[in-house]
């Protein structure tokens, strides 16, 4: 008789295998994509049942999964959308996706993975695959989740499996989509790692196995603390070339020209999306469970955060250079996803720059094609706006226009024509040739 892992590897090997994805936001769906895509079945579960009802009428909330691609999958069954988290007993492998928030007082925020994994819990049945994709510190995989799935009764290894593999995703970057990008795994044991592998071979362009599920974990960390780094060090240098009277882009452009050991970071309004404001701190959490500091990680943390701060004292500098004070001034940002071409605002720093704006008075405004109301955000109070036409008239009655995201959608010549004055974060009117006298970097 066959084992449970034999069962589920065959299935695997066929194409017959379901797979089941927890989270339908910007990781979960275009993982749904690239399986269904490889031949597999899914299902797509989420506590949101507007999300859930939108799929099931065939339109997409995330702009580079066609609405047309929904309706196909979910019409001819290939893609199964449901609430109802008693189906999770159907899937052969279930994958994690959920949002690791930070809490307050930054600490890891785990109660999406937990609540998850204790509906999966009280469905597991003999022969599934559980993944946490999830970013998370190292020992989450086997510390909190494995024990609860063990609450089942089941044994892992033999009756049900267990891995960790990193989500990678690159909103916005055609070259990046899910498929594209190589996938690391580990597994809790040797059976749950070869499982994961052959799952992931048929949906990616490469598997990369590591040794155990923390290392994995700690693989995520390290990707995304590395650029916060970087990231900090490039702003850092930006205010300081700013008072030495030096561009920042220009120096960055030069350095760049060197074929080896240095890679381009560029500065910024702040950090935005999911990953780089988040992720490296629950590496310096982990750090104090073991009585150490990670300083570097702290350092990068203040550095990032006060940016916005930064950008604002430079609208407030060049409103003095015109008489005029930031109270009462009417001020609109250019962008509010967290970055190029992309609808997703996820701990976007413009939400920070209207929120400090709006507390000195500010008469505020924004615009981008991508995000057409301004979404309600878990950590800001954020304004009831929409995005504003960026017409002539509109543009010449604004104080100041604060470019915050550099669309490439944007005419930079036309804004910079009909503005009178403009804060630029991102180098994004480095081309512009005509009134360069209203531009100010920030």
């Amino acid at each position: 008789m066959a084992t449970h892992e034999q069962t589920l590897a065959a299935a695997i090997a066929d194409k017959s295998a379901t797979i089941g994805i927890v989270g339908l936001g910007y990781v979960g769906l275009p993982l749904i994509r690239a399986f269904i895509e490889a031949g597999f079945k899914s299902y797509g579960f989420d506590v949101d049942s507007r999300k859930v009802a939108r799929l099931l009428a065939g339109a997409s909330y995330i702009k580079h999964i066609p609405s047309e691609w929904i309706a196909s999958c979910v019409q001819n069954e290939t893609f199964v959308p449901t609430s109802d988290m008693q189906r999770m007993s159907e899937p052969d492998a279930i994958l994690i996706c959920v949002p690791t928030p930070l809490t307050d007082s930054r600490d890891p925020d785990l109660s999406y993975v937990e609540s998850t994994t204790r509906r999966i819990a009280a469905t597991l049945r003999p022969g599934q695959l559980v993944v946490l994709e999830s970013t998370t510190y190292p020992g989450t995989t086997r510390d909190v989740v494995l024990p609860i799935l063990e609450e089942s009764g089941l044994v892992v290894g033999q009756d049900f499996f267990v891995a960790y593999s990193p989500e990678r995703e690159d909103p916005g970057n055609p070259d990046h989509s899910a498929q594209r990008i190589p996938k690391v795994v580990g597994g809790i044991d040797d059976a749950s790692l070869q499982l994961a592998l052959a799952l992931y071979s048929h949906a990616v362009v490469e598997t990369v196995p590591v040794s155990s599920c923390e290392v994995a974990e700690a693989c995520k960390i390290l990707e995304n603390t590395y650029r916060s780094v970087n990231i900090a060090m490039v702003n850092e240098l930006k205010v300081l070339f700013h008072r030495m009277g030096l561009d920042i882009w220009e120096v960055i452009d030069a350095a760049k020209t060197k074929p080896f050991g240095f890679q381009a970071f560029y500065p910024g309004p702040g950090l935005g999306g999911h990953c780089i404001p988040i992720d490296p701190f629950y590496l310096s959490w982990v750090a104090r469970q073991h009585e150490l500091s990670t300083r570097f990680i702290e350092l990068a943390g203040e550095i990032n955060t006060s940016m916005p701060e930064y950008v604002v004292a430079r609208v407030t500098e060049a409103l003095n250079d015109v008489v005029k004070p930031v109270r009462g001034s009417k001020i609109t940002i250019l962008g509010v996803a967290y970055k190029r071409d992309v609808d997703d605002p996820r701990e976007s720093p413009s939400f920070k720059l209207l929120e400090l704006l709006q507390t000195r008075g500010a008469i505020l405004s924004y615009n981008d094609p991508h995000i057409p109301v301004l979404p309600p955000m878990r950590h800001f109070e954020v304004p009831d706006l929409t995005s504003e036409e960026l017409t002539s008239d509109f543009l010449a009655s604004q104080d100041c226009v604060i470019i915050a995201t550099d669309h490439s959608s944007y005419d930079w010549d036309f804004i910079v024509e009909h503005s009178s004055l403009v804060i630029d974060t991102r180098n994004a009117t480095k081309n512009v040739a005509e009134h360069r006298e209203r531009i100010y970097k920030a």
